[in-house]
This record gives structure tokens, C-alpha cells and sequence, in this order.
């Protein structure tokens, strides 16, 4: 089991044993992580992932608290997973995306000029420095963006944004569930710019494929351990 599925079944737990009960407040991070033998890295990461699913509500400043736990909270919860999880039509967006992507990619590393180059970086190296999900998913987004515009097809540009849109949840899901996710993602899209940078166009198409091939194994599996 990975340390944040660890953390989340243990939180959980505590819910489900009682130590924890509807709109009760969670004891300081530091203190959680101590009593359940966990590191605070993945006990936050847990955190997160229970409040996207609506389990814990995070108030800054405040404190974290168990909600309500009304049906209809949960309802919405049970809701996302099956988007991601139950879902066929996602994989079969992910499996035109990835092709799509690939040959986009691949059109960029023909046409990619210095300047076009730049921008990758740029755009790699701020997202290097942020830990969170949410800002890799938005990194995410705009790099394959950026991409898409240097293959010099509108059409094909548009398509792949219409995709990119039906994804984002899962992206971000994954993100916060699955150990060493932002970094693999970073790594990954290094490897991308790399190719493009060295206008290697099978290289480029490859390491596309390659990319997002990983995010449709992560989903399948997830699927069908749910």
C-alpha cells in the first residue's frame, strides 16, 4: 500500500471507529502524524485527498474538520469517483488524446524555434518549484497547451484543448493518490522538451505516447481495484 493510501485508510478508520465523528476537528498535523505513526508529508497529502472527496473540510487558519457527512456531501463524493473510476468513456478520451498528443508533440519538435523552446522551460522550471497539485495540474495544462499551438494546427490545437478539459479531475486525482505522481509528471515532461529542443521528431512522439500512457494505467488500475 502506498504511504498516502496508508494515511487515508487510517484517517478513515478513526472515522469509522468513532475518534473522529461528523464536524469534529482533527488534532494538529504534526501531533496526527506522531499518534498514527506516519510522516506529515503524507498525512497532508491524505488530508487533501479526503477533502476533495468531501470527507475532511480544510479551514485555513482554523483547523481541519470531519464535515457533516450528510448523504448528499457524500453522494457528490461517490459521484466524482465513479467519473474516474467507473467510467470507460474516460480511458477511451485518454486513448484519442494520446494519440492526438503524440503527433502533436511530435509537429512541435519540427517546428519548435528557440524562442518556442524557451517557453517550455520557462513554463518547466515554475512548475519545478511548486509542491502543489493543483498548480502542477494548471503547469500541466499549459505546457501541453503550448505544444499543441507549436504544431501549427488550429483544429488539432482545439481538439486536444476540448480533451484536455474532460481530464483535469482525473489528472489532479491522481495527483494527490499516487506516490511520486508530480514528480514522475515533471520528469516526464523534461523528457518531452528534450526531445523537442533537439527536434527529434520520433523521440518527441515517443516520449508523448509514453507520458500519457502512464495516466491511462494509473486510471485503469484504479478502476478496477474500486
Amino acid at each position: 500500500m502506498a504511504v498516502t493510501d496508508e494515511a487515508i485508510s487510517k484517517i478513515k478508520d478513526m472515522i469509522v471507529r468513532g475518534e473522529l465523528t461528523p464536524g469534529s476537528r482533527l488534532p494538529p498535523e504534526k501531533e496526527l502524524a506522531e499518534r498514527l505513526g506516519l510522516s506529515r508529508s503524507s498525512m497532508r497529502e491524505a488530508v487533501k485527498a479526503l477533502e476533495v472527496i468531501r470527507v475532511l473540510d480544510v479551514r485555513r487558519g482554523d483547523g481541519t474538520y470531519v464535515t457533516s457527512l450528510e448523504p448528499r456531501l457524500l453522494l457528490e463524493a461517490i459521484s466524482f469517483v465513479v467519473d474516474l473510476h467507473d467510467d470507460d468513456s474516460l480511458l477511451e478520451i485518454f486513448a484519442v488524446r494520446r494519440v492526438l498528443e503524440s503527433h502533436a508533440t511530435g509537429l512541435a519538435a519540427q517546428r519548435a524555434d528557440d524562442a518556442a523552446v524557451a517557453e517550455l522551460e520557462a513554463e518547466l522550471t515554475a512548475a519545478s518549484l511548486e509542491a502543489d497539485v493543483d498548480a502542477l495540474v494548471t503547469h500541466d495544462v499549459r505546457f501541453h497547451a503550448a505544444i499543441a499551438r507549436l504544431a501549427g494546427n488550429a483544429y488539432l490545437a482545439s481538439l486536444l484543448e476540448s480533451l484536455t478539459s474532460q481530464t483535469i479531475r482525473a489528472r489532479a486525482w491522481r495527483g494527490l493518490t499516487q506516490a511520486g505522481a508530480v514528480e514522475r509528471t515533471l520528469a516526464e515532461h523534461q523528457a518531452i522538451l528534450d526531445a523537442i529542443a533537439d527536434h527529434d521528431v520520433e523521440l518527441a512522439t515517443a516520449a508523448a505516447q509514453v507520458h500519457i500512457s502512464g495516466i491511462e494505467r494509473w486510471l485503469r488500475q484504479a478502476r478496477d481495484r474500486t
